[in-house]
């Protein structure tokens, strides 16, 4: 298990236990975090997963895909750190990370 911590934008933190191998949109979505619909189901087909990683962690998720860059256009703004929870798998190094909620998904 790893520990998520996910920051609403009023700065609200919900900390989260997740099982590893599993993926942040699933951890937001088995603990009933607002703000992270995963509408496609994790397939990454859309993009109401997004997160921003803080940016001590970012380097510790992993690339982003060149599938994953394509759904994150849809955004209106795409911080340097954005992500698709539903592409960060959840690995022991992440235990502790840190995301960032959108005000809303889109």
């Amino acid at each position: 298990m790893a520990k998520i911590i996910f920051v609403d934008h009023d700065g609200t933190k919900h900390e989260v236990e997740a099982s590893v191998g599993s993926n942040v949109m699933q951890a937001a979505v088995d603990n009933n975090i607002e703000g992270i619909d995963g509408d496609c189901g994790g397939m990454c087909a859309c993009a109401t997963c997004h997160v921003t990683v803080d940016p001590e962690w970012f380097a510790k998720t992993g690339a982003r895909s060149e599938n994953e860059e394509s759904m994150l256009t849809f955004l209106p703004e795409i911080a340097e750190t954005a992500r698709l929870g539903c592409q960060i798998e959840i690995t022991d190094e992440l235990d502790g990370l840190v995301v960032h909620l959108p005000i809303e998904q889109f």
